[in-house]
């Protein structure tokens, strides 16, 4: 997998931002429709089929000297996070989940920094931090609810989510996209299987609704959006596609909204347009540098 340099950076960014916007109905078609309590059978479900799927599609397979970074890929980009995404999606309300995840840019920055030596745009920074703030104002409470599990399953989430943006833009893979997606997806399901068997308990007898549900979330949140995702860390500074990360929780907001009723106040609004700001800022000076 090479990297070429985007010639449309904002097509490109538009094309990416989709796969967070999917994502970010994660939270409410879990709170909402899939049996309660299976954080880490809806993530092996969302990942392993997607995965064979497009296995089977390519049929590529990897060189032998990149099997070991495309099992830490999968491991960092798909096993860890996505269960640790639906541990907290179960554990904490939607807002407070996305409050902390809202760190995955900043924590990116620190990496590139520290490692490859390249300090981010004053701009840059800022505006991440910015988004942070306007994530918090859009969606902290103060009823809101500290379950620890679910507080560290969002920051280890976002952790891991971070290293694995950051190693797939670093390592360069030498696989197509949709191979990559696709070995990425099937390796960290594999990793999901043993887990999902021994900790949650068996699904019950499941509806045509949540059939439908598990599909949308295996073919649209796992299978098109990890497709689009990887195609932008290629093309997109790391900083850059990180930072569009924050959509995710923005698209639950507004889904909660439009679908659930819930309100929004004028501080949530004012939130609502501080990240909308900050990525917009963040995708000018990143891609500009």
């Amino acid at each position: 997998m090479t990297a070429p340099v985007s010639t449309f950076p904002w097509r490109d960014s538009l094309l990416t931002a989709l796969a967070p916007a999917i994502w970010g109905s994660t939270y409410i078609v879990t709170s909402e429709i899939l049996p309660p309590d299976r954080p880490f059978t809806a993530a092996l479900i969302r990942a392993l089929p997607a995965g064979i799927l497009l296995v089977l599609l390519t049929r590529k397979l990897p060189l032998r000297q990149d099997w070991l970074r495309l099992i830490i890929l999968a491991a960092l980009n798909i096993g860890i996070f996505q269960a640790l995404l639906f541990v907290a999606a179960y554990r904490l309300p939607g807002g407070l989940a996305a409050v902390l995840g809202a760190i995955q840019p900043l924590l990116v920055m620190v990496l590139v920094w520290a490692v490859d030596g390249k300090s981010p745009a004053q701009t840059t920074l800022w505006s991440a931090v910015a988004g942070v703030i306007g994530m918090a104002i859009l969606l902290w409470s103060p009823q809101t609810q500290f379950e620890p599990i679910g507080v560290i399953a969002a920051l280890l989430g976002a952790a891991s989510m971070a290293a694995g943006i950051w190693l797939t833009r670093r390592w360069q893979v030498k696989l197509p996209i949709l191979a990559l997606t696709g070995w990425q997806l099937l390796l960290g399901g594999a990793m999901l299987a043993p887990v999902a068997y021994l900790v949650d308990a068996p699904l019950p007898q499941l509806t045509a609704t949540q059939y439908l549900a598990y599909a949308y979330l295996c073919l649209a949140g796992a299978l098109l959006a990890y497709v689009l995702w990887f195609r932008g860390i290629v093309r997109l500074p790391t900083v850059a596609v990180s930072s569009l990360g924050l959509l995710s929780p923005l698209t639950a907001v507004i889904l909660g909204w439009a679908l659930l009723s819930q309100a929004m106040s004028g501080s949530a609004l004012l939130g609502l347009v501080i990240v909308l700001i900050s990525v917009f800022a963040v995708q000018w000076t990143s891609t500009q540098r």
